[in-house]
């Protein structure tokens, strides 16, 4: 589907990479929660700080960055960078940048360079409902356990996805070429529990796997 590019801010990516901060400056650089940072205006220039959920670049096939999920006690954001930081999961990560849109998921670009600093906690997917899959959980790390309503198909270049029903409402599982996921033995009926990082495309909400290791099934 040739729709599913996410429109992320590539010109200023561009202008990170090359030293130009955006216009738009703050002169604070005291972490705050990234529950707060969320709900921040979008052009504001905050710094967080947290654990890394995924891998950065997992997410390229779709999101066309190498960036990586961040998660506090409090919620979780992506952190959309051009250059891969090679941030693994319980990386402790510090990040100051601007509050961007990307395709309907908030985003923190940084305008100044990572500091990452040691093993964070570790962070345990939230149990949620297909149909609890939304803003209120969108930049976290979450986990559900359903039937498979759709087989999986392809969205390539993007990658493949298929849907879960949990009987609350259906869900899209969107998998990026870049984890490595083999869907070939799913089939519609299955149960699996998948676990991935709780994401927005557009107007629909979807949970993206990060390796193999995120999706389990059972036979039907």
């Amino acid at each position: 589907m040739s729709s599913r590019q996410r429109i992320i801010p590539v010109l200023l990516l561009a202008l990170v990479s090359a030293g130009v901060a955006p216009a738009r400056a703050d002169t604070s650089h005291h972490p705050v929660s990234i529950a707060q940072a969320r709900a921040l205006p979008l052009g504001t220039v905050v710094t967080v700080e947290g654990t890394a959920t995924t891998p950065s670049g997992a997410f390229e096939s779709s999101f066309y960055d190498k960036g990586f999920a961040l998660q506090d006690r409090s919620a979780g954001i992506y952190v959309s960078v051009a250059v891969d930081p090679h941030v693994t999961p319980r990386a402790r990560v510090r990040a100051t940048g601007t509050l961007r849109d990307s395709s309907g998921l908030r985003v923190l670009v940084p305008n100044t360079p990572l500091a990452v600093h040691g093993t964070g906690p570790t962070i345990r997917p939230k149990p949620v409902t297909t149909a609890t899959v939304g803003e209120t959980t969108e930049g976290s790390l979450v986990r559900v356990v359903a039937t498979i309503t759709r087989a999986p198909e392809s969205d390539l270049p993007y990658g493949h996805k298929f849907f879960v029903d949990d009987g609350s409402g259906e869900l899209t599982i969107f998998v990026n070429t870049q984890t490595g996921i083999d869907l070939t033995g799913l089939s519609a009926g299955q149960h699996v529990h998948v676990t991935g990082f709780s994401s927005q495309y557009d107007t629909h909400y979807e949970i993206d796997p990060r390796s193999p290791a995120d999706i389990t099934a059972r036979q039907p």
